[in-house]
């Protein structure tokens, strides 16, 4: 059995899509998930499952969320391991009133997402680019750039953004 996190893509938030997160865990549970589990009531879920294909789970998923509430909604899956790796081997480390954040893509932004997403390094904001994240370490939060709409115009693709907080957090309760 393979353990899995899905992040969902702009549900609660905003009042824009609200998703209880019992009907998003029963949504998981009727494509046979195991040990579905939702974490706080920003669209994280941690599942089990025998598929070895994220990028099909994904598909899957967001097929029956639309089924389920009309709403047609994106979600990044990542294997559990990749969420420890990516918990453990940030490149950035966020001291006093810093934060650090990752942006989850579908794929690997291409060399000038990359390059564009580098550029806006200043006083205020950092990053840096893993695989199919974008990581930002802000500095100075009054003066930053950083949204995930910020993130998603630049490397011209969507994505949905999570505190670190919250990917350590995961990382520990759900290992």
């Amino acid at each position: 059995m393979n353990k899995y996190v899905a992040f969902l893509r702009a549900i609660n938030v905003g009042g824009n899509t609200i998703i209880k997160m019992a009907d998003l865990k029963q949504i998981f549970e009727s494509l046979d998930l195991e040990n579905v589990q939702t974490h706080i009531q920003s669209g994280n879920v941690i599942f089990e499952s025998e598929e070895e294909d994220s990028t099909s789970l994904e598909k899957q998923i967001e097929r029956q969320i639309e089924t389920a509430t009309g709403h047609k909604t994106q979600l990044f899956v990542r294997t559990f391991r990749e969420i420890q790796s990516i918990a453990s081997k940030s490149p950035f480390t966020a001291e006093a009133n810093e934060t650090v954040h990752i942006t989850f893509l579908h794929a690997r932004p291409d060399r000038k997402g990359q390059q564009a997403i580098l550029s806006y390094k200043s006083d205020a904001d950092d990053f840096a680019v893993k695989g199919r994240e974008v990581y930002n370490l802000r500095h100075d939060r009054e003066k930053s750039i950083f949204s995930n709409n910020f993130v998603e115009k630049t490397v011209k693709m969507s994505g949905t953004t999570r505190n670190m907080t919250v990917i350590k957090k995961i990382a520990e309760k759900y290992h």
